[in-house]
């Protein structure tokens, strides 16, 4: 399912899983403030796959948990090639 809506956040906590490709705090807020691409990828929890590009213009995924107390990132790395058609899919 695709969903077309802008995706904006107050706080988005970051957990230290996010951290385990070294990508910066302020990169991942950069990525979801831009985001390109938003994609449901799982509903049980409920988790979203977030294309956008870092400070450098570098495209990021990120994997969002949806939280009763709010949103954390639980994954965060260079986009890897695999989602290259989620980016054409736009158009």
């Amino acid at each position: 399912m695709r969903y077309w809506f802008v995706l904006r956040y107050w706080r988005v906590e970051i957990l230290p899983s996010a951290s385990r490709h070294d990508v910066e705090a302020a990169d991942i807020d950069h990525a979801i403030n831009h985001a390109v691409v938003l994609e449901e990828i799982d509903d049980d929890p409920l988790r979203w796959l977030v294309l956008g590009p870092d400070r450098s213009a570098r495209l990021l995924e990120l994997v969002v948990l949806d939280r009763p107390r709010g949103p954390a990132v639980i994954h965060a790395m260079p986009m890897r090639t695999k989602y290259e058609p989620l980016l054409n899919k736009r158009r």
